[in-house]
């Protein structure tokens, strides 16, 4: 009897479809917020090298945690936000009155 193959055949192609997306990571939704049409992206905790802070809790995001970007369908590219997804998921019912210490660093 021989082993058991772990590995799927064909080749080594993927098991997706060209121009068939798996939803995991990387992948753009768009939300309707305030009126507005937002892109949405997912970021892997692999794909997050820099620290960045949430408008959302105005807490810092460490490299490799996953988290969310988005930005303003008719914005600019420097307008995109990193967000906690936490913090993306409840931003309704977040307050805008964050206020920062002074010993907080600005990035």
């Amino acid at each position: 009897m021989s082993p058991r193959r772990n590995r799927p055949r064909g080749g080594g192609r993927s098991a997706r479809r060209d121009g068939e997306a798996d939803g995991r990571y990387g992948m753009e939704r768009t939300d309707d917020w305030r009126g507005e049409e937002w892109v949405v992206r997912q970021i892997s905790g692999q794909s997050a090298a820099k620290h960045y802070r949430c408008p959302g809790c105005d807490q810092e995001i460490p490299p490799g945690v996953p988290h969310v970007v988005a930005w303003q369908r008719e914005g600019r590219v420097d307008d995109r936000r990193h967000w906690h997804r936490a913090c993306w998921n409840a931003r309704d019912r977040r307050s805008a009155r964050l206020q920062r210490s002074r010993q907080a660093p600005r990035y």
